[in-house]
């Protein structure tokens, strides 16, 4: 009632300082700075996105999960698009990382939603950059990409369609733990629970995959507290098809990393043989350990190799029927969750890439038994990283012959048709991020 004397007292048409858009324009200026923070801090490429990102939030605990989703969303969408945003912030006035906070969140939340807390230069700056017709723009800028980059993407087959396809955010894809439950099983308990709002879907050629939208605290839910449930792209799912392994066999995962792949490997064995988590990293395969765990599998064995000539892998030389190599590559094939890897490499970075892949495999291969079968993959659509390792490969080992994936993958990955001898996934022709897969078999 007071508010209502105030309001009358001060005549028809008067503005009162404590207007109902007041909160919400006071809400969008922090938010602004707290976007142009943290973009600081990322920017700084001391570490990887999803790191820094981490790292500045943990500094600001007070924030809500609002709050955090919001700034992680306008982060991500400047590191997507920092080309282009860098080209239209030549204009503008105020900051440059400020000038890139507006552009991403005006992208995240709307354009009006930032007007009424802007001061007119911004606000007409915003209006401006709007009005621009992007198909105007080279693809290099447009799409965000080093020119080095454009120009190989643009080697591929429907570069455009690949092009806008990483730039665009990608959904969650999670899948059961096949060694404790069914699909269809954890399906269920997230649409009556935790999932009733991400719309969980099955993928479309996993067997176990469950796509999920927005942004779900997939580590709080009781499935993954269960290890019925773990976080994995479709198409590492599909490359884990690939390797089909047995159970009582020997396989290897020889780049095994985080584990992801090594856990779907344990649980297609019905944990039985031996599955070998090799990686150079002690860090990772302690990071590992947890998800080990509460999958239930008895049959991982975590051993940290050097990168050289490594004793543990030359005992054993020819003893192993599957072995995996999911080697360390570009990453070109993740840009829609990791949109800060092309920032970060450059063509000399790519160069030593292939070399340390070329060793890897050779490494790798000692370990495969006759008749056995030697899988090679990378998350990278680019043609250097994939089909030429693998015909390098085999010209110089004549013992190993190139196996059909389609085949292969006919009976767990149903409704998936492959073009040629090896397993090519793109995000715009399959959903998956970028993959590629070879199965090479030694002679008996």
């Amino acid at each position: 009632m007071k508010a209502a004397k105030i309001s009358n007292e001060r005549g028809r048409g008067a503005a009162h300082p404590m207007d109902a858009a007041a909160p919400m324009r006071a809400r969008v200026a922090i938010r602004i700075d707290q976007v142009r923070d943290a973009l600081g801090e990322v920017l700084q490429w001391s570490l990887p996105a999803d790191a820094a990102l981490s790292r500045w939030l943990r500094a600001h605990p007070k924030l809500g999960a609002r709050d955090r989703a919001e700034v992680a969303d306008a982060v991500f969408d400047a590191l997507r698009h920092l080309r282009r945003y860098r080209h239209f912030a030549q204009s503008g006035v105020g900051a440059a990382n400020r000038r890139l906070g507006l552009l991403a969140l005006s992208s995240v939340l709307g354009g009006a939603a930032l007007d009424d807390a802007l001061a007119a230069p911004e606000r007409q700056w915003l209006e401006h950059i709007r009005r621009v017709d992007l198909s105007s723009l080279p693809r290099a800028v447009r799409a965000s990409l080093p020119d080095w980059l454009d120009a190989k993407l643009d080697d591929l087959p429907q570069a455009d369609a690949l092009v806008d396809a990483l730039n665009r955010t990608a959904p969650l894809d999670v899948r059961v733990n096949p060694f404790k439950l069914e699909r269809n099983a954890l399906l269920a308990e997230l649409r009556g629970g935790a999932g009733l709002h991400h719309d969980p879907q099955p993928t479309p050629y996993s067997p176990w995959g469950i796509r999920l939208q927005g942004r779900p605290p997939v580590n709080r839910w009781p499935a993954f507290l269960r290890g019925e449930l773990e976080v994995q792209d479709e198409g590492s799912q599909i490359l884990v098809a690939l390797v089909a392994p047995r159970r009582g066999e020997m396989v290897i995962d020889y780049c095994a990393g985080a584990g992801g792949k090594t856990l779907l490997l344990g649980a297609l064995m019905k944990s039985t043989g031996r599955l070998y988590a090799f990686d150079v990293s002690a860090a990772r395969l302690a990071r590992a350990k947890p998800r080990f765990a509460r999958s239930g599998l008895s049959n991982i064995v975590p051993v940290v190799i050097s990168a050289g000539a490594d004793r543990r892998v030359k005992r054993l030389s020819g003893k192993a029927q599957r072995v995996l190599v999911d080697a360390p590559c570009s990453g070109l094939g993740t840009l829609r969750r990791n949109p800060d890897l092309k920032w970060r490499l450059y063509p000399g970075s790519l160069a030593q890439l292939l070399e340390t892949q070329a060793d890897i495999l050779q490494q790798a291969s000692r370990c495969v038994a006759p008749g056995g079968r030697l899988v090679y993959g990378t998350c990278s659509p680019l043609p250097e990283e994939n089909e030429h390792q693998v015909e390098r490969f085999l010209q110089a080992n004549p013992d190993f012959t190139r196996l059909d994936a389609g085949p292969i993958l006919a009976d767990r990955c149903k409704g998936l048709t492959l073009s040629g001898p090896y397993l090519r996934l793109r995000p715009d022709q399959h959903g998956t991020d970028g993959f590629f897969g070879a199965v090479l078999e030694r002679t008996r």
